[in-house]
């Protein structure tokens, strides 16, 4: 089995369920490098007794910094509890972090159903190649 890289993120009104997912996925998670944004990262430190590298709070950065891990190849799967009915002051931020997620291939949970999905799938316990893009032709075309 690969260790990999999971981002845990959560808006303010979505932090308890996704710590009570993380609860009851504690025995996989205790398994991987974890990545989470500011409180969110925190307060699973805390709850679960799990290290978790700690990047800024979301609306501070926590997304963008997220972002380039993203593209720097450095995040394998994402689990992000957003709240669709909350307006969010970073949603700029917020957006282009789930398009990266499109762009660069990376499984992204915006649910517990989703996580449980994901999470319960053969490939989190046996290797997986995740097909990155190749970018390169992109990268050498002439910009007028």
């Amino acid at each position: 089995m690969q260790t990999m890289n999971i981002a845990l993120v959560a808006h303010d009104n979505m932090k308890s369920e996704l710590i009570e997912w993380a609860k009851a996925n504690s025995e996989i998670l205790e398994k991987h490098n974890l990545i989470g944004t500011g409180t969110t990262g925190q307060i699973i430190e805390n709850e679960l007794n799990l290290v978790v590298t700690k990047l800024h709070s979301g609306p501070l950065g926590g997304d963008q910094q997220l972002g380039a891990l993203i593209a720097e190849n450095k995040i394998d799967i994402m689990v992000f509890f957003w709240d669709p009915l909350q307006p969010q002051p970073h949603d700029p931020d917020v957006k282009a972090l789930l398009r990266l997620t499109v762009v660069w291939n990376i499984p992204v949970a915006n649910n517990r159903a989703t996580a449980d999905f994901i999470f319960s799938s053969y490939y989190m316990t046996e290797d997986y190649k995740r097909k990155v893009p190749d970018f390169s032709q992109h990268l050498k075309r002439k910009i007028q």
